[in-house]
């Protein structure tokens, strides 16, 4: 998975021209809402071309579908290219849609050429349903993530975008998330209000603190602050190395737990330093 995912239209060429210019870990074809309808069966013509030229440039790509049964069948088929890593399925409510879409991409794949599974899924939880069914949802075939659509949610149970509305929905989707081994994408507040970054860094911290594994960004100014926050700095990084080291001096003592500065290193400590480390692989080796 990543830190950033950047949502890009999928047919603004102008945006698109400079995608691999943005530091974002993932860019986000759009397909969805912010393409005007008239305009989504350009957008998915071209999207062999483009998503041809980002990976050329050493992009990663996922692409957001659309929700219509129709609209989503011809974006699965259109989307189901050598470098999209997943798809992201908006507005799920239930775990049968993406068995559903599962199947159908099964067949995309082997009609493309591609690997079985070559593709995983995202889904997007937009509403209380999807939230009250995210356990079930996160089980599904091929799915990797879930992600917190803030503003449909919001929109969906009468109530603002804030930290004091969001906290709570978002702690559950992150437990859904965990239990059944997958990541989990978002923060606990707006991503629309671009303007003020101060806001949007500290719902994004806010997130990070939380256990979200990384971010859906709508502007590029976003993705600067996410990658920043959820790359962990080097003191927190040589503590995990010096907790593993601890426990494996440990282990090979026969004991179960160690002493370290002070504080006791037992197996759930020892998880969280090993789980900092993965997530931050090109810092792991000592400078």
């Amino acid at each position: 998975m990543g830190r950033s995912y950047l949502f890009i239209p999928a047919h603004q060429q102008r945006l698109l021209a400079r995608a691999h210019e943005r530091a974002a870990d993932v860019i986000l074809l759009d397909l969805e809402d912010s393409v005007p309808a008239g305009q989504k069966p350009g957008a998915r013509s071209s999207l062999a071309a483009t998503v041809a030229g980002l990976v050329a440039k050493g992009v990663r790509i996922a692409v957001r579908v659309n929700a219509g049964l129709g609209d989503l069948a011809r974006d699965i088929e259109a989307a189901c290219l050598p470098g999209v890593e997943a798809l992201m399925i908006p507005k799920v409510a239930h775990g049968e849609t993406l068995r559903l879409v599962a199947d159908h991409l099964t067949v995309c794949e082997r009609n493309a050429g591609l690997e079985p599974g070559a593709i995983g899924l995202i889904a997007l939880i937009e509403s209380a349903e999807g939230l009250l069914n995210a356990a079930l949802i996160a089980r599904a075939p091929r799915l990797t993530a879930l992600a917190f659509g803030t503003e449909d949610f919001s929109t969906d149970c009468g109530f603002a975008p804030t930290p004091e509305t969001l906290v709570v929905p978002a702690q559950a989707l992150i437990w859904a998330a965990r239990a059944a081994g997958v990541a989990v994408l978002g923060l606990p507040g707006s991503i629309a209000d671009v303007a003020d970054a101060a806001r949007f860094e500290s719902h994004a911290a806010l997130g990070q603190r939380l256990g979200f594994a990384g971010v859906l960004c709508i502007h590029p100014r976003q993705v600067g602050i996410v990658n920043r926050l959820y790359t962990a700095d080097p003191t927190a990084l040589e503590q995990a190395r010096r907790i593993v080291a601890a426990s494996d001096a440990a282990e090979a003592r026969g004991m179960g737990a160690a002493l370290l500065d002070g504080k006791m290193i037992d197996p759930p400590v020892v998880a969280r330093a090993l789980r900092l480390l993965r997530q931050n692989p090109g810092q792991t080796d000592p400078a």
